[in-house]
This record gives C-alpha cells, structure tokens and sequence, in this order.
C-alpha cells in the first residue's frame, strides 16, 4: 500500500523522500516497482490509495463522480468509469440521500405570502433568494429541531440554529444569522413553506424590517423548496444516520462541525460543478472581478 502511494506522487515529490517519510527504503520500492506486475494492475494500486484517501476526506460519503473530481484537480487522468470500477473492486460507495417527513405546520391563520420563486433555484447573484426549512434530529435524550437559511445562488448555509422546541425563535434566530453575517441589501426574497413558524407576525415583521421579501411555496408541493430538503437529507444520510446520538450536544457540535467545516467549505456540489459553495462564490467572484 506504501509502495502504491509512492508510485501515485513520485511524479510531485521525491522518491526519496516520499519514502523516508512513510518508513520504507527506496531500494524496496524499486524493487516492487520492477517486479513485472502488468502496469495496469500497477496502476490500478495506484489509483485506489488515491481513491480511498479521498473517500476518506469525505467521511465516507463520496460516490465516482466526486472523487474524479477530486482526482482531476490533484493531476490524476482517468476516466470515471475505470474509478467507479475501482471503487467496487475495494468495497467503497457513494451515499444516497432517504425520504424524510416534513416536520412544520401550515394549517394555521396565519397569512399566507406568494411564491415568488417558482422553482427558479438558480438566482444569478448571491444574496438574491434564500430558502429556509426547518427539520427533526433524534437524539436518545429527546428530539432537536434545525432551521437552516440556505443561499440558492451557491447552495451556501448562511445561517442556522437548533433548539428542542419548533417555536418561531427558531426560525428566527436562523434568519438573524444569515443576516448578521451576510449583511444583504433590500430586496433579497426569503423563500419558506406554508409553516406558522414563518407566517408568524414576529417572523414576517424581520423580513420587513430588513427589505427582504417574503415567498411561500403552494400547499403540500414539497418540490417548492427542493433544494432545502435535499440539504436535509444529505445531512441526515452522511452524518445523522451513521451513528447514534446518546446526546443533545453530541448532535449539536457534530451538526455545527458539518456545516461550518465540511459542507460549505470542502464538499462538492454537483449543481455547481463539483466546487463547494464557498470555492464557487469565491470563484465566481474572481471570474466577475476580472471581467
């Protein structure tokens, strides 16, 4: 497995090296190297500490599609069908997000704002429509309830909290998050479903307070905030259902670590072309600085 990984950087580092830092002598990886095993089999050694290595990265959630990607920006020509099958041949797989039930209330008197968004999830600007949900976590203490404001120009979490209870705070607290730390200009359309928690006067007041617009998808049309719930179920299929949760603040700091140190800043989206949302808002903003 050492010689394998030598093999797949000697052309970054040298061998040397390579091998002093993992503890093997050169002469021995020479020698392996000359041992006439055919070179696609060679090669395909090669390729799956590479793979796994990034499998790993991902905390074991990445599919074919993602760790091409991942190789392709380390220098690695192949082809994604010879990684999927590398994959197999060493017992690794993707996850696929599950159904999951909608968790907010909407039969209530709420007043009820349009739909301003119709399914235009793709805004040609940050801060132009965010969308907001809220979701259940189990916890062997008790149930958690997570509201996540999301920025569908990047599909950037930029605000979120997590209570015990459902009650307007929640959603609240996640849109003064967003708001604090995206600071938007008026104008911005909040996109939620039919919930009291977001029909509420305190939650529609803050909408108004800040310029921002208030839209709500049409009853029971959960494709209207798509693109938050298939947050949701990426979340629960690559982290909340992998383990257990003896804990409120276990689930907590794993769900906070998620977001801030994995999900908006390293895991590749397949809407923005396999770029996280922070790497494709910062490359976007390169790409309009320089135009």
């Amino acid at each position: 497995m050492k010689f394998a990984f030598i093999a797949a950087k000697q052309g970054d580092f040298p061998v040397v090296w390579l091998c002093r830092r993992l503890g093997v002598s050169s002469s021995g990886f020479y020698r392996w190297q000359a041992s006439g095993e055919p070179p696609r089999a060679r090669r395909d050694k090669q390729l799956g500490v590479l793979i796994r290595a990034s499998h790993e990265r991902s905390l074991g959630t990445y599919g074919s599609p993602r760790i091409h990607r991942d190789l392709k920006e380390q220098g690695v020509r192949v082809g994604t069908k010879r990684v999927a099958r590398v994959m197999r041949e060493h017992g690794l797989s993707g996850l696929r997000p599950r159904r999951f039930r909608k968790t907010t209330d909407s039969d209530h008197a709420q007043p009820i704002a349009e739909d301003a968004v119709k399914r235009n999830f793709s805004p040609t600007a940050p801060n132009a429509i965010w969308a907001s949900d809220i979701t259940y976590v189990r916890t062997w203490a008790g149930w958690l309830y997570l509201a996540v404001v999301i920025d569908l120009y990047s599909r950037r979490v930029v605000g979120w909290a997590i209570a015990d209870h459902m009650r307007t705070e929640l959603v609240m607290t996640a849109l003064g998050r967003a708001i604090s730390s995206r600071q938007p200009a008026p104008g911005l359309v909040h996109h939620s479903d039919r919930g009291s928690q977001y029909a509420s006067r305190a939650h529609r007041d803050l909408l108004a307070h800040h310029g921002i617009r208030c839209s709500m998808s049409r009853k029971g049309d959960c494709w209207d905030n798509s693109v938050v719930e298939s947050f949701f179920g990426t979340l629960k299929q690559e982290l909340l259902y992998r383990r257990s949760w003896p804990t409120k603040q276990a689930a907590v700091d794993a769900i906070a670590a998620f977001i801030d140190r994995f999900y908006n800043p390293r895991r590749r989206h397949s809407t923005l072309g396999y770029t996280s949302p922070i790497e494709y808002e910062m490359m976007t903003a390169r790409i309009q600085k320089a135009a």
